[in-house]
């Protein structure tokens, strides 16, 4: 069967990545890479992640000659990785994106097991994602019950942005955790990205 989208990569990807992901397309004028994105809301709620991965492998596996999961683990418990390994498809190396935007090997060799992470994307959806679900805008008394055992929120910055970091600051605060910035830029998804072979 002819493929319709010979040469073309479909990168299924999680929609708290999309921005970074379009960034790295658009500066290294990967023309061969389409971009389909989940909801970032489905970290929430990680069951939904690879059934909706495998619709997504099913649907379009036939049209592209590569696919490639822009997820890590993402607390699927392995259930990613062995859907992946099934359907002979490929995924980002990690077990979330904490992880890979810091650099896997760097990352595992700090063992920062009191740090609360946050990327671009969650500083900027920080109330809609952690503060508005947990009920802390309306019972920030439950705040120590919910973060008493991490002590430094660090900010992983994909871009240098001055808002950001100051956003990000306010959030330690507002969690009572000491605060950390790291410019991690895109960490193993612009590698992971670049190994993925171009149309001829």
């Amino acid at each position: 069967m002819q493929l319709r989208n010979q040469g073309r990569v479909l990168l299924i990807a999680c929609g708290a990545l999309a921005r970074e992901i379009l960034a790295l397309i658009k500066a290294n004028e990967w023309q061969h890479m389409d971009l389909q994105c989940l909801p970032a809301i489905y970290h929430n709620t990680p069951e939904k992640i690879t059934p909706a991965v495998k619709g997504y492998i099913e649907k379009h596996r036939g049209d592209y000659s590569d696919i490639f999961v822009v997820y890590a683990d993402c607390g699927t418990g392995g259930q990613l990785q062995t859907l992946c390994d099934e359907m002979g498809v490929s995924m980002i190396a990690g077990p979330h994106c904490y992880s890979f935007f810091e650099g896997n090997a760097a990352f595992e060799a700090r063992e920062e097991l009191t740090c609360f992470y946050l990327t671009d994307f969650l500083v900027r959806q920080f109330d809609a994602f952690f503060w508005r679900p947990m009920g802390l805008d309306k019972h920030p008394q439950l705040r120590d019950m919910y973060f008493g055992n991490y002590t430094t929120l660090v900010y992983q910055a994909q871009l240098k942005d001055a808002a950001l970091e100051a956003k990000a600051k306010d959030c330690a605060r507002r969690m009572g955790l000491a605060y950390e910035y790291r410019y991690t830029g895109y960490g193993d998804l612009a590698p992971a990205l670049a190994a993925l072979s171009s149309p001829s």
